[in-house]
């Protein structure tokens, strides 16, 4: 009797733990459900330039490390290959459609050390910042700016694969600019 009811009080604030954490993601998936993730694929996106083997951590806003946008495609962690091409970057997620994020849309790569529920070494992490596709017509400002955190698996391929990235964005935003 005397180990009964510490057991019956655990038990219910652990279902209480639970049944709120079930509730904050109905309610985070709801604000997110008009985000989606990435941009139509394009019928040729080029050849590719670099790829790697990452985990994926997560999609956040941006500047908000550590609040995890419930995007379908990019809401949990998953293992991931990362193919940067002519067009941009896809990102395919075990279990998941892959999503496209075309050059124009990046923002920034670079380093981070936390996200989410991971902290690793300091520059651990590549950070790609980039914008949501909104479905207006009204311009690129309107696109909700994020980042997205990636662990590389192989760590000789992080400095070829940021590169690449750079390239891309820099060379799609000077070609917006001309235009």
């Amino acid at each position: 009797m005397d180990r009964s009811i510490p057991a019956i009080i655990t038990g219910l604030v652990l279902l209480g733990v639970l049944v709120l954490m079930w509730r904050s993601w109905r309610k985070r998936s709801r604000r997110d459900a008009a985000l989606t993730a990435g941009y139509p694929m394009p019928d040729n996106s080029g050849a590719a330039l670099a790829g790697a083997e990452t985990y994926y951590v997560a999609t956040t806003p941006r500047d908000a490390p550590l609040e995890r946008l419930a995007i379908g495609g990019l809401g949990f962690r998953a293992r991931a290959a990362v193919t940067v091409t002519e067009a941009g970057v896809t990102l395919d997620l075990d279990g998941n459609q892959p999503v496209f994020i075309p050059g124009s849309a990046i923002d920034a790569v670079g380093a981070a050390q936390v996200a989410i529920d991971r902290v690793v070494e300091t520059d651990g992490l590549v950070r790609l910042s980039w914008r949501l596709a909104t479905g207006s017509a009204s311009g690129p400002d309107d696109r909700r700016a994020v980042d997205s955190f990636f662990r590389i698996i192989d760590p000789n391929d992080r400095a070829r694969l940021v590169d690449t990235i750079r390239t891309i964005a820099a060379t799609a935003h000077q070609d917006e600019s001309e235009a």
